[in-house]
C-alpha cells in the first residue's frame, strides 16, 4: 500500500527513463540535471514481479532494482502526475506486445523451413498444353466493295435518252464510237453508248412528203 510509505518525504527524486536492449526493459532511474544513473530494474516479462502496481493508487508501483553484481532490493516509486504513470504502463505494455509478435513471427517461419516444400518446377520430360479460345486471327474480309470508275478520267458514261422528236423535229443521229472526252485515250474500259434502232428510211421521209403536200 503506497499509504504506508513516507509520500512528503521521498529518499530520492529524479527521472524515469525506460529503454529496451532485445527483449528485456530496462527501467532507468536517473539525476533529473546531470543524467547520472542512480539504479536500474530490467524487466523481461510484464506483469510479472519486476514491476507491480500498488492496491491503493494507480501512480504508485514496486520496482525491482539490479546492480549489476547479482544484488536486488525492491522500491517503491510514484509519480506526481497520473499521466506520467499511465505512459509508464502503456511503454511497458507496447514493447511486451512487440516481443510477442515477434516470437510468434519467428515461429511462423521455422514451422515453414520445416514443413514440406511445394516443389513446382517441371520434372524430366513434362509438358504442359495451353488452350487459348478466340485467339484466331481472321484473314480477309466480306466487306462490300465499291464501284470501280468507268474511264481512266474517273467519269462514268450514261447512255443518252431515249430517241424522240426534237424541237426543230429531226432525231439524234447514232453514235458509231464511244464519246472521247479531250485529252482522254479510246480504250475498252469506256462504255459505249446503246445503238439507238433507226425507223426506216420510208417513214422518215414520209413525213416530209405530208407536209409538202
Amino acid at each position: 500500500r503506497a499509504a504506508e510509505w513516507q509520500l512528503d518525504q521521498p529518499a530520492w527524486s529524479g527521472r524515469l527513463r525506460i529503454t529496451a536492449k532485445g527483449s528485456t526493459a530496462f527501467i532507468k532511474l536517473e539525476d533529473k540535471s546531470s543524467g547520472e544513473l542512480f539504479a536500474q530494474a530490467p524487466v523481461e516479462q510484464f506483469p510479472g514481479v519486476a514491476v507491480e502496481g500498488v492496491t491503493d493508487s494507480s501512480r504508485y508501483f514496486v520496482i525491482r532494482i539490479e546492480d549489476g553484481n547479482g544484488r536486488r532490493a525492491f522500491i517503491g516509486v510514484g509519480f506526481v502526475d497520473r499521466g506520467d504513470a499511465f505512459d509508464f504502463n502503456v511503454a511497458l505494455q507496447d514493447h511486451f506486445k512487440w516481443v510477442r509478435q515477434q516470437s510468434e513471427l519467428a515461429r511462423q517461419a521455422q514451422d515453414l523451413e520445416q514443413g514440406p516444400k511445394l516443389d513446382l518446377g517441371f520434372k524430366e520430360g513434362q509438358t504442359i498444353k495451353l488452350n487459348i479460345a478466340n485467339m484466331k486471327k481472321k484473314e480477309g474480309g466480306t466487306g462490300s466493295t465499291r464501284p470501280r470508275p468507268a474511264g481512266p478520267g474517273g467519269l462514268s458514261l450514261l447512255p443518252p435518252p431515249p430517241g424522240g422528236k426534237s424541237s426543230s423535229g429531226e432525231r439524234p443521229a447514232p453514235l458509231s464510237t464511244p464519246a472521247q472526252l479531250p485529252g482522254t485515250p479510246i480504250t475498252d474500259s469506256l462504255l459505249s453508248w446503246p445503238q439507238p434502232t433507226a425507223a426506216p428510211a420510208a417513214d422518215v421521209w414520209g413525213d416530209f412528203a405530208k407536209a409538202s403536200g
